[in-house]
C-alpha cells in the first residue's frame, strides 16, 4: 500500500506555480477578470488576462513568480497579456495603459533569467534583469532605466537601446525625442509616485490588524455597506459576531501591518460610506 501511494504521489502532476501575488494595496484598487470588478487584497493571486486598475491616491505592488516586483501609481491600469510561472525564469507581456510603474529586482534575484516585454502605451521596452521606471498618459510616454539594459521600440521606428543608468526615453505626441539623462533627484521624485506611502492605511501581505468600520444590528444594511465598500475598491469583510443575546455584523478591512495604519484606514473612510 505504501509502495502504491509513492508511485501515485510521483505520478500526481506538481502543483502550478503561481505567476503574480499581490503584496501590498494602498487602497482603491481592483483587478478585473472576466468582466468582473473585484477589489484588490494582499495575498490575492493573478493570472495571464488580469487587467488592475488604482484609484486616486492608490499604489499596488505584485511580487511576480521568480521574485521581480511591479509596482504601479495612483488612476493608473496594468494588462497581465502573458504570464509564465517559474522561480528560475520568468517570460512575461505587460501592458501599462495609464499611469506610473516600476519594474525592479532585488539583489537575490538579480542572477535569474527574466524574458519581459513591458508596453508603456505606443512604446515596448524589452528587459533582461534590469530595474526601471515608465510612466503613461496621453501624449507623454516616459522610460527610465534605473539598472540593467532595455531595447526600446515605437511607431515603427528602429529599435535602440539604453544600457547607461539614469538614461530616459520619452516620446511627445507620437514623436520620439532624444534619449536624455536625469539625476537622481528626478529619479526619486518620479519613484516616489508608484512607492507605497506610510501612514495612509495601505493592506500588506501578512498585516496582523484591522480597520473596524462599522458594527451593525441589521444584516441587510451590513450587507449594503459591504457591496458599496468593495463596489468603490476597498476589500471589506463581514462577520456576524455574537454580543450577549443578540448577533450584530461587523464589517471590516483586514492584512493592515499596524495599528496606525489600520487606524489611518479607518480616519480616512469615515462617513464616505
Amino acid at each position: 500500500m505504501l509502495l502504491a501511494a509513492l508511485l501515485a504521489a510521483s505520478a500526481a502532476p506538481a502543483l502550478a506555480q503561481v505567476a503574480a501575488t499581490v503584496q501590498g494595496v494602498q487602497m482603491p484598487a481592483w483587478v478585473e477578470r472576466d468582466g468582473r470588478r473585484t477589489p484588490l487584497l494582499p495575498g490575492m493571486e493573478l493570472k495571464a488576462g488580469d487587467q488592475v486598475h488604482t484609484g486616486g491616491g492608490s499604489r499596488l505592488v505584485i511580487k511576480l513568480s521568480e521574485g521581480s516586483l511591479v509596482k504601479l501609481g495612483q488612476n493608473g491600469t496594468l494588462r497581465f497579456t502573458e504570464l509564465g510561472a517559474g522561480r528560475e525564469f520568468l517570460k512575461a507581456v505587460l501592458g501599462v495603459l495609464r499611469g506610473a510603474f516600476r519594474f525592479t529586482t532585488d539583489v537575490a534575484t538579480k542572477t535569474r533569467q527574466r524574458e519581459v516585454s513591458i508596453g508603456v502605451s505606443q512604446v515596448v521596452a524589452g528587459i533582461r534583469g534590469t530595474d526601471l521606471w515608465g510612466r503613461s498618459v496621453a501624449g507623454n510616454e516616459i522610460v527610465c532605466l534605473i539598472e540593467g539594459k532595455v531595447e526600446i521600440a515605437a511607431g515603427g521606428e528602429p529599435p535602440l537601446t539604453m544600457d547607461q543608468p539614469l538614461q530616459f526615453y520619452r516620446r511627445v505626441q507620437g514623436v520620439t525625442q532624444p534619449v536624455g539623462q536625469v539625476d537622481r533627484a528626478q529619479l526619486e521624485h518620479w519613484a516616489h509616485e508608484t512607492e507605497i506611502e506610510a501612514g495612509k492605511g495601505a493592506a500588506r501581505r501578512g498585516g496582523r490588524f484591522s480597520a473596524l468600520l462599522a458594527t451593525l444590528e441589521d444584516q441587510g444594511s451590513a450587507l449594503a455597506l459591504y457591496d458599496r465598500l468593495r463596489d468603490a475598491g476597498y476589500p471589506a469583510g463581514i462577520s456576524p459576531v455574537k454580543e450577549g443575546d443578540r448577533i450584530v455584523y461587523r464589517v471590516r478591512i483586514g492584512q493592515l501591518p499596524s495599528r496606525a495604519e489600520a487606524q489611518a484606514l479607518t480616519n480616512q473612510l469615515r462617513g464616505r460610506y
